[in-house]
């Protein structure tokens, strides 16, 4: 598969420094992207970049990422209209063994002709003297150039302005080219459209300390079709780490997607043949809905969380349908915690306990009175099974996993029980 032709038809190349990078990329290359530690993860807006490594795996290239352990310590200014509040040294190094993860399940690791590269640029800018860096790097940038980036440039004309530290960050990632260039023989590199400032630097570092070519590729910034960052919520961004945000949380944020989102995020974030994703374009909006959108969170967690994810995130799913049938799971209850209202309990309080009085404590009734009405009504469910009587007890059979306990009042309303250890 030719990996220009692949990434422009699913909308992956925004811009490139030659138009000799296909027939650069008609042989078995190197290409890095990096991927600064400023979190303990990546979110859904870095896939992208990741996306684009996974696709020039699969064509038969080599992926190399960075993990900026020396430029997260400055801090890249694009896109930022104001300056990144710098971490300390403990805090990047975390970050960086938290966000390698986030490429486990994406990159394939069982090729080794393909096999992803990891690198931190601190490996060789930690022993770089300044003086040195400023007279080997320094004295081959133009300051005047330097400004007309547009990066710096929105950030000159901001309230805010920009530090020397930031606007230093152009020859430290130029130089991380360079470098990659000459130690590891990469001769793209990959980044976001707010990148291209920092990529054609890097590229022109590498003409002027080597005297050979290299090359950069852009792709668009991931947006929504009202002009937003994809993967903010009311809640924060979305994750790709499962500890800050649950595969079932991340199910439901794809799941909920508008259909004019839905084909623009087949193309680019998953792995979906393209003649799938052309009959889900034309299937869209007929039929049952959301059809579309469930086949993409599917595809979408199954990529990121693993098969194992995606079936926590069904089950959770499932079991968060109000009187439905189907196993509750420790495993999906504990991804229910994150969206659905739960209330920390003693066993003493549930155990031996009638279903109206657990009721009453967990606040999804708010008498005795309405629990036993909800309960003639067939309208009381614990762990998705009718509660036929008002005398029921709960016993220790009814917590799952010894810890939780799902009650329902109707159709819509639901509180999950967690059995506080002791």
């Amino acid at each position: 598969m030719d990996i220009i032709d692949c990434l422009r038809e699913r909308g992956l190349i925004e811009a490139t420094t030659s138009e000799e990078l296909k027939g650069v990329c008609s042989k078995p290359m190197k290409i890095y992207i990096g991927f600064d530690p400023t979190a303990d993860s990546l979110h859904v807006g870095s896939l992208m970049g990741i996306m684009v490594l996974r696709w020039f795996q699969k064509c038969g290239h080599t992926p190399v990422v960075v993990l900026g352990g020396a430029t997260g310590r400055i801090g890249d200014p694009s896109g930022k209209s104001t300056e990144r509040p710098l971490l300390d040294t403990a805090t990047i190094e975390e970050n960086v063994r938290g966000i390698r993860k986030n490429f486990e399940n994406i990159l394939d690791f069982t090729d080794p002709k393909t096999k992803p590269e990891f690198v931190n640029n601190d490996e060789w800018f930690a022993g770089y003297a300044f003086v040195d860096f400023l007279r080997d790097v320094g004295k081959h940038f133009r300051v005047n150039v330097m400004l007309t980036k547009e990066s710096v440039k929105n950030r000159l004309n901001s309230d805010e302005g920009i530090s020397f530290t930031e606007f230093s960050y152009q020859l430290l990632q130029a130089y991380d080219f360079y470098h990659l260039f000459e130690k590891r023989g990469v001769v793209l590199q990959g980044g976001g459209s707010d990148q291209w400032g920092n990529i054609t630097a890097g590229v022109e570092l590498v003409r002027k300390l080597a005297g050979k070519s290299a090359y950069g590729l852009t792709f668009p910034l991931l947006t929504r079709s009202d002009g937003k960052k994809f993967g903010k919520t009311e809640g924060g961004a979305i994750w790709l780490s499962d500890k800050k945000t649950s595969a079932y949380d991340f199910y439901q944020y794809f799941y909920r997607v508008p259909d004019q989102d839905v084909v623009k995020l087949m193309r680019m974030l998953t792995l979906m043949e393209m003649d799938e994703i052309r009959m889900w374009e034309k299937e869209l909006g007929e039929g049952e809905p959301n059809r579309a959108q469930k086949r993409l969170a599917e595809a979408m967690t199954r990529l990121v969380h693993g098969e194992e994810g995606l079936k926590l995130a069904l089950a959770a799913t499932e079991a968060a349908q109000p009187g439905h049938e189907t196993v509750l799971t420790v495993e999906a209850l504990r991804q229910m915690m994150t969206l659905l209202p739960y209330v920390e309990m003693g066993g003493e309080e549930v155990v031996g306990k009638k279903f109206t009085e657990v009721a009453l404590t967990a606040r999804l009734v708010t008498s005795k009175g309405e629990g036993a009405r909800l309960i003639a009504q067939n309208g009381a469910y614990l762990n998705n099974k009718r509660v036929e009587s008002a005398d029921l007890k709960l016993t220790e059979a009814d917590l799952i996993g010894g810890e939780f306990a799902l009650l329902g009042s109707g159709k819509k309303k639901k509180v999950l029980i967690h059995i506080k250890k002791t």
